[in-house]
């Protein structure tokens, strides 16, 4: 299904959306979680903001021992329109008969994008975004997980309507419910094993079935637990964070599974669905602390060559950040787009040449720093680059969350033999900023094995095996 698809396609498209029209007035209003950036006003980010600091909110009553707050920041470009929308919209979503999307959220190395279209008219606008933020918020729970429960949760979340004063949680979707009714559902003992190998995973007609079921298990769960004031989900969850095996688990905290069949499938046809009030009044939002700041057409377009240059869409986000250095000679931004497509076609050379102007323009670009040090360590003597270990440790400072910085600072370290416990402790710290990477816990096992500590060393990768299934997914599906 559509709105389950990150949006990463190879497209070609016409260059005629590459400028927007001079009257266009950009505004950027931050919070400490979150960054909106529209042409539509002040007022208006400023209510979005509002609505995703809520959305924030709701994870963290809910689940207040997660970590709601992911290692990249979370950037939301709100289109006021359908033209500044179609701007960074994949070329796919643009032609006639398609789906008319509202949003679609976006995870990249440097941050996650969140893109809304403001003047959409439809009851639940923003479905992929939820969903997909909703996978964002238990990433780190990625290496225990099962799929259903993964994607169940998403689904769960996807339909959240905020409004002034509360928030509305767990609306059933009609379509799913229809849907379900229509089909057989897959046994439990096979949803809850189903991986991302699995068809059921893979296959559009199995898969709609997998989704919607996954839904609908976890709805009625959530709803049971609430009326009968039991605790079987999380009991379930508790189970498989520690590695329980996913049919044992649900026998344990659900009881007979054929009864919880049932159980769903009576749930499935009944007429009559709770869904949750939170009373977001009280929630401990501070709206005065939002920082406003206007935003030039340049620093806007390059903000819009960056998401091109990440939906693919290669050749505008290369004419446009062409477009933006022959204006403002010390753009940075347009740089680093430079370097990222250049970094994409293999052409690591010219992806150092545009990083290394960067870190020299602006050092306080934390990517810039990390990406020229990336590109220098490829080079024919990077041992004797002392500008690597600088860069670096200088990306680190700028942005203390930024785990790949960990990671490849720990590499460096280790082709030094007296640096090695350095290595791991900063392999650590990759790790705690970014728990569901599978490679931070596989270069932490190799620098162990380095030092010698060999039972430590298979400890980690026996830990690391759940996170396998998400390596192998790709980019294609969350």
């Amino acid at each position: 299904m559509l709105r389950k698809i990150l949006v990463l396609l190879c497209l070609v498209v016409a260059a005629s959306s590459l400028g927007f029209a001079s009257s266009d007035q950009w505004v950027q209003v931050s919070s400490g979680h979150f960054v909106v950036l529209t042409n539509s006003n002040e007022k208006q980010a400023r209510h979005i903001l509002d609505q995703f600091e809520r959305m924030r909110w709701v994870f963290q009553t809910l689940f207040p021992k997660a970590n709601t707050d992911p290692a990249q920041p979370i950037l939301v470009f709100a289109a006021k329109n359908s033209k500044t929308f179609q701007s960074v919209e994949p070329q796919a979503y643009l032609a006639k008969g398609q789906l008319d999307l509202a949003g679609y959220f976006l995870a990249a190395p440097e941050a996650n994008y969140i893109l809304l279209r403001l003047d959409a008219d439809q009851d639940h606008p923003f479905v992929t975004v939820y969903h997909e933020y909703t996978h964002l918020q238990f990433r780190d729970d990625s290496e225990w997980m099962p799929l259903w429960l993964n994607e169940g949760i998403a689904e769960f979340f996807q339909n959240t309507e905020i409004r002034d004063k509360d928030v509305l949680v767990g609306e059933p979707s009609p379509d799913d419910l229809l849907y379900l009714r229509q089909q057989s559902l897959i046994p439990l003992p096979v949803l809850f094993k189903v991986d991302a190998n699995s068809p059921y995973y893979h296959q559009e007609q199995k898969g709609s079935v997998f989704y919607a079921e996954s839904w609908a298990l976890t709805h009625y769960l959530m709803v049971n637990d609430r009326q009968k004031k039991t605790d079987s989900l999380p009991t379930y969850v508790r189970l498989m964070s520690n590695h329980e095996d996913s049919v044992v688990a649900a026998q344990k905290a659900f009881g007979d599974l054929k009864k919880l069949q049932q159980a769903l499938e009576s749930y499935i046809h009944d007429s009559r669905y709770m869904q949750f009030t939170l009373h977001s009044a009280a929630a401990p939002i501070d709206e005065s602390s939002f920082t406003a700041s206007p935003v030039t057409q340049l620093e806007a377009d390059a903000t819009r060559a960056q998401l091109l240059s990440l939906v693919q869409r290669e050749k505008e986000a290369r004419d446009l950040a062409d477009t933006i250095i022959k204006t403002d000679p010390g753009n940075v931004r347009a740089r680093e787009v430079m370097g990222n497509l250049a970094f994409r076609a293999g052409d690591h050379e010219t992806a150092r040449k545009w990083f290394g102007e960067a870190v020299k323009l602006d050092s306080k670009s934390y990517l810039a720093n990390y990406y020229y040090a990336v590109m220098s360590l490829e080079g024919a003597n990077p041992d004797q680059d002392q500008t690597v270990e600088s860069s670096l440790r200088t990306a680190i400072q700028l942005n203390p969350k930024y785990a790949p910085a960990y990671d490849t600072l720990a590499s460096v370290e280790a082709r030094q033999h007296d640096k090695l416990v350095d290595a791991f402790h900063l392999e650590e710290s990759a790790i705690k900023l970014d728990r569901g990477n599978l490679y931070y816990r596989l270069n932490a096992a190799n620098i162990l094995g380095m030092i010698g500590q060999t039972q430590d060393a298979i400890a980690i990768l026996k830990g690391a095996t759940g996170l396998a299934r998400t390596a192998r997914e790709g980019p294609g599906r969350l």
